[in-house]
């Protein structure tokens, strides 16, 4: 596999992670209007996206995507945790 080719690897898993915690978001909320019976697998996301975070990243920009990826996700998560607290609160 030439540089490039594990580049743009990187650069589709870095998209992948964001597009996954876009789609939890959306989750989240249809679980909390009802339309969902089961917790969205936030645990597993942020199992793979920290696994994956732990591998060398050469290329600077790539870099830099990671670690906004990963910023979402923690913010993502407060957000998604204190939604889910008011709920049962409000149960």
């Amino acid at each position: 596999m030439s540089i490039s080719d594990d580049i743009l690897e990187l650069k589709r898993s870095i998209e992948h992670f964001d597009q996954r915690i876009e789609r939890m978001h959306l989750e989240f909320e249809r679980y909390l209007h009802g339309d969902l019976q089961k917790l969205p697998d936030l645990e597993g996301l942020e199992k793979e996206l920290l696994a994956f975070s732990r591998r060398k990243i050469y290329d600077i920009q790539l870099s830099h995507q990671l670690d906004r990826v990963l910023y979402k996700l923690q913010n993502r998560k407060k957000i998604w945790m204190r939604w889910v607290e008011q709920a049962h609160q409000g149960a």
